[in-house]
């Protein structure tokens, strides 16, 4: 009887054990996720557009993510555009394509507008690297966008 005790304990930790070991990885993979995109562009018909999601934690430690719109425009195919949702306003674009250090412009706060039309081409500067994540005081780059973005327009 004893012996069944002893048994049924020693297979009670056991069990407890393995499952802690399956969920530790998943708690550390998902720790390590600092930033990510939606992997499918979805469609706006009220605004012509393309859009992902960029998610990002300001800290690694937070428990939340905030997020951005990464906008692409079929009339305009070499940049995918981000778009603060607090704010209200795009602040920079991506170029597709680009390689290295020179891949991001990222717009001074006067010219950061609601609607992307209000925003003259002269006043994205020269492309640069990857800005940081917003409000992240570590210098831990943007990731850049996913671009596989749909190449027929609706």
């Amino acid at each position: 009887m004893k012996s069944m005790k002893i048994l049924r304990r020693g297979l009670g930790l056991g069990l407890a054990l393995a499952m802690a070991i399956a969920i530790v990885p998943a708690i550390t993979f998902a720790q390590g996720l600092r930033q990510y995109y939606d992997t499918t562009w979805n469609y706006s018909q009220a605004n012509s557009y393309y859009y992902v999601n960029y998610y990002y934690q300001t800290v690694p430690t937070q428990t939340t993510y905030d997020y951005h719109y990464c906008i692409y425009y079929p009339s305009q195919t070499n940049y995918i555009y981000y778009y603060n949702p607090s704010t209200q306003a795009y602040w920079g674009r991506y170029e597709i394509g680009s390689k290295g250090d020179k891949r991001y412009s990222i717009l001074a706060q006067k010219d950061r507008k609601k609607d992307l039309k209000d925003i003259p081409e002269s006043a994205f500067p020269e492309p640069a690297s990857m800005p940081t994540i917003p409000g992240a005081k570590d210098n831990v780059a943007i990731q850049p966008p996913p671009e596989n973005v749909p190449k027929d327009k609706k």
